[in-house]
Parts: C-alpha cells; structure tokens; sequence
C-alpha cells in the first residue's frame, strides 16, 4: 500500500499540471480568438486525435501487458513497436487528410490540415513509450510523458497567438510543438523506440497486434462516443456552435483526469498482479473513491457554472454554461467507466469495453441526429449526457460479470475506503513537520 501511495501522489502531481496547462491553453484560446476560430480548431483537432488512438493500435495497453507479464525481452518488444509506429504513422496521417477533405463541410486551409497530422507520429511515439514504462513501473517516468506536452502547448499557445498573432495556425503549431517537445526529449534521453537492429519481429508483432487491435476497437469505440457529437457538429451546425460546445466541454471532461489518477496505476499493477480477485476489489475500492471526488467538485461546478465560464472564457461563451451544465451528470456517471476499465484492460480483457461502448455509441449518434439541428451545441450535450450515462451502467453490469464481484458490493462504501486518504493526508502533515 505504501507504494501505491507513493504512486498516486506522483501521478497525482502529473495529472494537476494536464489540468492546469490544459485548461490554460484554453483560456489562452478563449480570450485571444473568436468562438468561430475556436470551433474551427476543435474540428481540426477532432481526426487526429481519433486517429492518435486508432493508429496507436492499442500498442500502449499491449505493450504494458508484455512487458509486465516479461513475454518478451525488451529490446525484441521495442523492434516490434517501433516498425508497428512507423506503419501505422503514415496510414493513419493519409486516412486523416482524406477525412478531412471529403468529410469536413468546412475544410480550412490545407497548410492548417498539414500540421494537425504532423501531430501523429510524435504522438504515437511518445504513446507507445508510455507502454514501456507502464509495464516496468516506472510512474515517474510515464508521468513525464503525460503532463510535458500540455505545459510547451500552453506556453507556445501564447507565444504564437499572443505575440506572433498567428491565430489558429498559432494554436495548432502549439499543439504540434507538444507533442515534438517530448520526442525529442525521450530522443536525448536514448528512452525512445529506436532498437538495436531493424530485423522484422515478426511473431512479436502478430501476437501485439492480435491482442493490441482488439484494444485499439475498443479505444476507437470509446473514443468515437467522445467526439462523434464534434464531427456532426461540424456537419449539422455552424463553427460558432462547435467553439461553444467545446469550451464547455473541455471544462467538465477535466473531472476525468481525477479517476484517470488512478486508471494508470491500475492498468500498470493489474498488468503485473498474481491475483486478479483481489486486485479488482481494490480498484471497486478507488471507484468508490473517484465517485465521491468527481461528484463533489461537479456540484461545485455546477453550482458556479457561470462565474466559472465568465472568469475563464469571458462573456463571449456565455452560452457554453448550459453545455457544462448538461454534462456534468454523464461525466460522473461515467466516471465508473474511467476507472474499472483500466483493470480489465490490464488483465488482456478490452473486449469488455466494447460490449459497453457499442449501444451508446448508436444511441449517442442517433440523439445527435435529432438533437443537434434542433438545439445545436445543448443538443450535443443532451446526447453526451445519454450516451454516458448508459454506457456507465452498460459497463458496470459487464465488469460485475466478468469479475463476479456484485454490483452491491462495487458500490458499497466501508470504512476501510478511506484508509488511502487518511495515508496520504498524514504522509503530507510528517512532510510539512519536517
């Protein structure tokens, strides 16, 4: 337990600072570029990032799971990963341009579309190297690969805007320059993907991809329940009701990074535990945790809404209160996906997700259908609020099955549950003492 706590609290410190600088450059993009320009970056960035998690081939969930399980030796590990990289880089930067080109009602510049897709292979790289370190444990260096990329965006977001005035091509040079900023340092550090030798691994990259495809739908299907309300947007509505819907969004999806502060360590311990029963009661264990958090500081939220979106955005995305509003709820819900997800995945279980994602992924697309002409960027946010809140309820039942662990006892609260807290309460009282 003691070092899971050590643990926590160092991803702790790298999931603060995503949030800081991630919200940051939002505020940075809020008071610098209209809500137009604002809807316009979100759509440039809503492909690559799919894309990010498609063509990551589900290699970081199965990278951690053989190097965890000690499969394979690393160096003939980093072989397969890194030819899997390379392939998956340039499919993954063509299928992108193609989609948005035939598939965006408002394509900008092609110069803005080529530097969104730059983003890609430094992103996967930096994604398949935090598979390595997950699966040796070492947080402190999967950490680093987290929170480095959000704090150059922030930085180069108000260089390039404020200074430079280059708008949206500043925000999405930004977002490029975070992800090149850690390839390169992973590069110095010799941490990165390049092997020894070149030799096609060829069995290690069939059995990564047969397990790592099977994350990678599963990633896909999740991923689309996130962003499929971006892409309709795009496409039913107006670049104003999308830069709307994204700041309110944004907001309300940083409630995530508190059950994602126990996701990583879950997936790298589960990846590595001997007894899968026990481990998957302690993570019921930090689900309890996670609920309690993320509803307390939602009501928060949703109780200051409008002074929050005034004094982060300004009055220009007044409108953007309804959307956090509206979300908050499946965000919390949700948040039962968030954290026992990462321990079936660690077990070599992703298919799990995908029986949960699926029917939510329909019914988000239909509401969005019906809602989005209707009531744009709040009809966006109705459908989220559906899709996650029976897409929560969808993975509970599964993840009680599989585990046998029933659903009473997921949720039921014990004392002992808050026994981490107390631990680490009282490790930050010695440390001031001192």
């Amino acid at each position: 337990m003691a070092s899971f706590v050590k643990d926590l609290i160092r991803v702790g410190f790298s999931k603060l600072n995503i949030i800081i600088f991630g919200v940051g450059t939002s505020i940075a993009t809020a008071r610098l570029l209209t809500p137009d320009q604002n809807g316009t970056i979100a759509m440039l960035l809503v492909y690559p990032s799919l894309f990010m998690v498609l063509g990551s081939m589900g290699i970081r969930q199965s990278t951690t799971y053989f190097v965890g399980k000690e499969i394979y030796s690393l160096d003939r590990i980093k072989q397969a990963v890194t030819q899997i990289w390379l392939l998956t880089s340039l499919v993954s930067m063509l299928i992108c341009v193609l989609l948005f080109l035939f598939l965006s009602k408002n394509v900008p510049d092609f110069s803005l579309i080529l530097v969104s897709v730059l983003s890609i292979p430094f992103s996967l790289h930096n994604t398949y190297c935090s598979g390595i370190f997950l699966g040796k444990n070492e947080i402190k260096e999967f950490n680093k690969i987290n929170w480095i990329p959000n704090f150059v965006t922030f930085l180069a977001t108000i260089s390039l805007i404020y200074f430079f005035d280059l708008e949206v091509m500043g925000a999405m040079l930004a977002y490029l320059f975070g992800h090149l900023a850690i390839f390169i340092a992973l590069a110095i550090r010799k941490d990165n993907l390049m092997p020894k030798t070149f030799q096609i691994e060829k069995e290690v990259i069939s059995k990564m991809l047969s397990l790592g495809l099977i994350y990678a739908f599963a990633l896909l299907i999740v991923n689309l329940n996130y962003k499929i309300d971006v892409v309709l947007l795009e496409n039913l509505s107006t670049p104003y009701e999308l830069g709307i819907y994204a700041k309110g969004s944004s907001i309300v999806q940083y409630l995530w990074q508190i059950p994602m502060l126990f996701s990583s360590l879950v997936f790298a311990r589960s990846a590595i535990s001997k007894d899968g029963l026990a481990f998957s009661k302690k993570v019921a264990q930090l689900l309890r945790l996670s609920i309690l958090l993320v509803g307390f500081v939602a009501v928060i939220l949703m109780l200051l809404s409008k002074q929050v979106i005034l004094l982060l955005f300004g009055e220009a995305f007044l409108p953007s209160v309804i959307v956090m509003q509206i979300l908050l709820p499946g965000v919390v819900l949700l948040t039962v996906f968030k954290v026992m997800n990462m321990d079936l995945a660690g077990k070599g279980k992703p298919y799990i997700a995908m029986k949960s994602m699926a029917v939510p992924l329909v019914i988000n697309v239909l509401c969005n259908l019906y809602f989005i002409p209707l009531y744009g960027s709040k009809g966006a946010a109705i459908s989220s609020l559906i899709s996650y809140s029976s897409a929560a309820f969808f993975f509970l039942y599964f993840y009680s099955k599989e585990t046998k662990i029933p659903i009473s006892e997921i949720l039921g609260y014990k004392k002992s549950d808050f026994e981490p807290i107390m631990e680490v309460v009282t490790k930050i009282n010695k440390k001031i003492k001192r």
